[in-house]
């Protein structure tokens, strides 16, 4: 029996409407514009109103999707969501964006592995739908990260915004779209960035409860030491170049923090796509923000091959190298 193989056929995102800029942080903390762009690269960031959820976000995502590639969802067998900021415990985000959706017989999960969620996410799919187990599956990154965000922490609060972005995986007996991937966790590093619930201790260490807490040096340090050797195994494993990558699209985390990575790394930042400046950091939402911003400025078309890296609070990384053929 052949084995079954998958592809994305189909990308939409959402941002909020609000738009927090530098010059509105001025007036909350001790900041500047200049101080800002200069160690993070971020200008603006979208907020989600205070009735607006992350289900919200990823229902207005798919059916941005639906209209810029008229497909359907009715007919998916599963749906992923990637987010570490669901409104409920539970029931999951998966489940209220089905029952948003009207999808009438799907499965939902969702997937918690903050910034590499949506590498995961698409990891999963591609597994579900190669195994023959599955023919089309949503995968979704979304976040609300302004709803926990310390906005009297200088250091934090200019990061993170909310949006959402969304693919349909389905499956094709001719063509790949998945070339390589892999994924990891560095477990002890989770001290560095948190965000309490249950539990206000982690390895015998007392930790802040509320709000997303972040050590963003050691964060940096760990990012930029790690993903270059990440891309490279990545490249190994597909049997590639470097130069045969047309386009490298990590997590927006911090463009101070890419051009590290690109500096050491196998793909120049000239061949790099990022949200960061007008999205700042959303998390599990950057990277497909990041792939829909170059497709309207007509930077990513089909038939490119892209590099995929998501990385974070875990601390997880998840990369693949996929085939572009929308």
């Amino acid at each position: 029996m052949t084995q079954s193989k998958s592809k994305i056929t189909a990308i939409g995102t959402y941002v909020p409407d609000k738009v927090l800029t530098n010059a509105d942080l001025e007036k909350l903390v001790e900041t500047s514009d200049e101080w800002i762009v200069q160690r993070t690269g971020m200008r603006e960031r979208r907020i989600a109103e205070p009735d607006q959820y992350v289900s919200d976000l990823a229902v207005a995502a798919v059916k941005d999707m639906k209209l810029r590639y008229g497909v359907e969802v009715n007919d998916v067998d599963m749906i992923l969501v990637a987010t570490s900021t669901s409104e409920y415990s539970f029931p999951s985000t998966a489940s209220r964006v089905q029952s948003q959706l009207g999808i009438k017989s799907t499965g939902a999960l969702d997937l918690n592995a903050a910034c590499a969620g949506f590498v995961y996410a698409l990891q999963l799919a591609d597994g579900l739908v190669t195994s023959g187990m599955y023919h089309k599956v949503l995968v979704i990154g979304a976040e609300t990260l302004s709803k926990i965000t310390d906005y009297t922490d200088r250091t934090t609060c200019v990061l993170f915004g909310d949006g959402a972005g969304a693919v349909l995986v389905e499956r094709d007996e001719q063509h790949s779209g998945f070339l390589a991937s892999l994924s990891g966790t560095f477990g002890e590093g989770g001290i560095h960035l948190y965000k309490t619930a249950l539990s206000e201790k982690m390895d015998g260490q007392e930790l802040k409860g509320g709000c997303l807490v972040q050590n963003g040096r050691e964060i940096y340090k760990w990012a930029v030491r790690n993903i270059p050797s990440g891309m490279r195994l990545l490249l190994e494993q597909a049997g590639m170049q470097a130069n045969e990558i047309d386009w490298f699209v990590p997590h927006s985390a911090n463009l101070r923090m890419i051009e590290a990575i690109c500096e050491r790394g196998p793909i120049p930042l000239d061949r790099t796509l990022t949200s960061v400046e007008y999205r700042g950091n959303t998390s599990a939402a950057s990277i497909p923000l990041a792939m829909q911003l170059a497709i309207d400025e007509g930077r990513l078309k089909s038939g490119d091959q892209v590099l995929l890296y998501g990385f974070g609070g875990g601390m997880t990384y998840a990369g693949s190298i996929i085939q572009w053929a929308i």
